[in-house]
């Protein structure tokens, strides 16, 4: 009888350089590992790659200066406002950089109390306290008058001080707006980026409604400039700094590295194992309320044997329910015949009532995440087996 249900393992690798062979190094590791560990491989393992080794391996660098060309030919003009930018100096301070460097002037409309994925600018309490709310308006000076400096609460550092001393840098003009209307930026200018992820295509299409002459970050080096390198689904979104003067940005190739590293797991262990890459897990820290995914999808790319949601009845709901009356080993031997018999949708049932209702890429990127970290643990990969299996299975 199996006692251990799902067990996941981060897998080092060596460090992946530009133009590296990531399938086969991702391979190689996965079989040292066996041998190491030891583990056998099964149907329906799955094998995880984090997309910053993908980004860095297909080579896919932009510059600060590809990206201030590529504003200055969507915005002649030499002047743009900006819609609800994240406050993150790993993800968006370079993008600011290229854009300042190609504009004249910036107008900057920040969220608040937070930005998109939880980086506040202002202690809630304080808002609570106050007689303005969230669907107010202010310039900067009103609102450092009233609320305070936009000290981030995690960092420490001064986000709009840092944003607005970066802009400078680069010889351009900054105004910065507070407020949690995408419109309010009309006021301003005409000429829009919104920098917003999850909610991007609903404010684009709202801003464009209002005559705006808009372009969504995820347009932004959606094309390359020269030989730059680029993502033509996600432009900008899901990049991170590489350096002072360049970013690494999300894959563009990832689908077919899992078919390559699947094909080449099957023809030497003849199991079909499910693969993907993943990025930011899509969850939320109920306490720091700090949203994780700042990536615009969790997994960009994955194989057949991933696509979906969990087709799980809940135990608790059948056992005190429809076997109230059980107890011991009665009780599971009916629940696995239960398992065993499940429609093969549950959807609206009640006996899934209670499961997460999300994309199985999205729960194993999670996992992922969780388990390789951001850090220095050296597991880009990860490996999970059991995932699918259920109590039914022995």
């Amino acid at each position: 009888m199996r006692n251990v249900g799902t067990v996941v393992r981060g897998i080092r690798t060596p460090i992946i350089k530009e133009h590296d062979d990531l399938a086969q190094i991702v391979v190689d590791a996965l079989m040292e590992a066996s041998k190491s560990e030891p583990f056998t491989f099964k149907d329906r393992d799955i094998v995880a790659i984090t997309e910053a080794v993908v980004g860095i391996s297909e080579g896919n660098y932009v510059t600060v200066d590809e990206i201030a060309t590529d504003v200055k030919n969507k915005f002649p003009e030499g002047e743009v406002g900006l819609v609800f930018p994240i406050l993150s100096r790993n993800r968006f301070s370079m993008i600011l950089k290229g854009i300042a460097r190609g504009m004249n002037k910036i107008t900057m409309l920040l969220s608040f109390p937070s930005d998109e994925v939880g980086n506040g600018i202002l202690d809630e309490s304080k808002l609570e306290a106050s007689p303005y709310d969230l669907g107010d308006t202010f310039t900067e000076d009103d609102y450092e008058r009233e609320f305070g400096d936009f000290i981030h609460p995690f960092t420490g550092i001064n986000m709009v001080h840092f944003y607005r001393d970066l802009i400078h840098s680069e010889n351009c003009e900054v105004e910065f707006v507070f407020s949690n209307n995408a419109k309010t930026i009309l006021t301003y200018t005409q000429n829009v980026i919104n920098c917003d992820i999850h909610s991007r295509e609903k404010t684009k299409k709202m801003l464009a409604e209002a005559n705006a002459h808009v372009v969504g970050l995820f347009e932004i080096m959606n094309a390359p400039i020269g030989n730059s390198g680029y993502n033509p689904k996600y432009g900008l979104l899901g990049s991170n700094k590489s350096t002072e003067e360049r970013l690494k940005l999300f894959p563009k190739s990832g689908d077919q590295l899992v078919f390559d590293i699947q094909n080449r797991l099957r023809e030497l262990t003849g199991k079909e194992i499910e693969v993907m890459v993943y990025g930011d897990g899509a969850f939320k820290d109920p306490v720091g309320h700090i949203w994780e995914l700042a990536d615009p999808v969790v997994s960009p790319a994955y194989t057949k044997g991933l696509e979906g949601t969990p087709n799980e009845i809940k135990l608790k709901y059948v056992s005190d329910n429809k076997f109230a009356d059980l107890r011991g080993e009665e009780l599971k031997e009916a629940i696995k015949g239960e398992i065993r018999e499940k429609s093969s949708n549950l959807k609206g049932n009640m006996l899934s009532q209670g499961t997460t209702p999300r994309r199985i890429t999205d729960l194993v990127g999670s996992l992922c995440d969780l388990t390789s970290g951001s850090g220095d643990k050296g597991t880009p990969v990860v490996f999970i087996q059991g995932y699918f299996d259920n109590l039914a299975n022995d």
